[in-house]
């Protein structure tokens, strides 16, 4: 990209080089330095489409002569510089959410649309729109400075949390998790916190994830299936990882009110530092949802903030907050799955499978489809 200038030739180009190392490394082995091979394959692939077309050509012309030297930059700096480009405020926030996901987080265009809650060509056209504003605004491939990162740090964090938030919890596919996106979300959201320790908000966020990953061992049975937060093992659970995430989320509240990350990892530490499900602080986890609803607005967070209520007044009063909801998340499944779980609650065995049938038949991810397809099935039996 610093290269280049142009995100979309550097994609092409990446990719081109990850398909000649599937083509080569397994009959040639793997290589001493595969990230040197792979930016030689992709700088060669470049090279040939600039010398391909002639506008390429002037732009590898101008680049040259404007080029001061080799930069030393790390792998990790590249990727926030990378991170802290793609949300530059020449885009609107959800376009540089969007196409953050896509370039860093390499989520697909329908998994994006899925968080965003949008049909998938609708999100294919905003990202392409968001390349070409990077690409015709002229960002220079450099960190940011102070300024210019704090008035992109929300856009930034927002990213790290999805990214994490598909890697822990898929949203398609055959697979529960996938570990790599969570794992790169927790590595750049510790490179983030190297570069602004003061930020309550990178903190909590780190802290976030760390405690959410700890329960990832205990969320799967043998054969890969769902297991439900109440269900788990919670001697599977990482507790170093605990230790950290209550450690960074007590200095996340030190720093002054606290923003969204930082509620959610006070919530986070609840669960995990509850003995048993019925040890949990329910009530203290209602009061931080409520704040947490305030704060963001956020239907999704109004629908956990309804099964905290359930837990703590009963079935009904959480069936009464999620009414609302209908527009905002209409035909979402988690709508229907939390439906159907207090209506089992509430004792309304029918409504409960017909809610639980609607939210497997909605959902992408077959482990959540089968899961929820063998909460209807079992209710059904007599």
């Amino acid at each position: 990209m610093r290269r280049s200038g142009n995100l979309d030739d550097a994609e092409d180009a990446v990719q081109e080089a990850l398909i000649a190392a599937a083509r080569h490394w397994p009959d040639d082995g793997i290589p001493d330095n595969p990230r040197g091979w792979l930016l030689r394959a992709a700088s060669r692939k470049m090279t040939d489409q600039i010398r391909s077309d002639q506008a390429r050509r002037r732009r590898e012309a101008a680049s040259a002569a404007a080029d001061v030297g080799p930069v030393p930059v790390s792998y990790d700096d590249d990727t926030l510089v990378l991170l802290f480009m793609c949300c530059h405020p020449v885009l609107t926030p959800s376009s540089a959410i969007a196409l953050t996901l896509r370039a860093v987080g390499g989520l697909t265009t329908a998994e994006i649309a899925g968080a965003f809650l949008v049909p998938e060509a609708t999100m294919a056209q905003r990202i392409s729109r968001a390349k070409r504003r990077i690409q015709d605004s002229g960002v220079p491939f450099l960190l940011p400075d102070e300024a210019e990162r704090a008035a992109r740090l929300s856009s930034v964090l927002h990213v790290l949390y999805l990214i994490f938030s598909e890697g822990y919890a898929s949203t398609a596919g055959s697979r529960l998790h996938r570990q790599e996106l969570a794992t790169e979300a927790i590595r750049l959201a510790s490179a983030m916190r190297q570069l602004l320790p003061d930020d309550g908000e990178v903190t909590g966020l780190l802290a976030l994830m760390l405690l959410t990953d700890a329960r990832r061992p205990a969320r799967t049975g043998p054969a890969g299936e769902l297991v439900p937060l109440a269900e788990q093992d919670r001697a599977r659970w990482n507790r170093e990882m605990i230790a950290e995430g209550v450690a960074l989320a007590v200095e996340a509240w030190s720093r002054g009110p606290a923003g969204e990350y930082a509620l959610q990892a006070a919530i986070a530490t609840l669960h995990d530092e509850a003995a048993t499900a019925a040890d949990t602080d329910w009530p203290q986890i209602l009061a931080l949802y409520g704040i947490l609803e305030r704060l963001t607005g956020n239907p999704m967070v109004t629908l956990n903030f309804a099964v905290a209520a359930a837990m703590v007044h009963g079935p009904a009063a959480g069936l009464a907050l999620i009414g609302p909801l209908d527009k905002q998340l209409a035909g979402h499944y988690r709508l229907d799955a939390v439906r159907a779980h207090l209506l089992e609650m509430l004792g309304d065995t029918a409504a409960a499978i017909a809610h639980y049938r609607a939210a497997a038949d909605r959902t992408m991810s077959i482990p959540e489809r089968n899961y929820l397809t063998m909460k209807a099935a079992r209710l059904n039996q007599p």
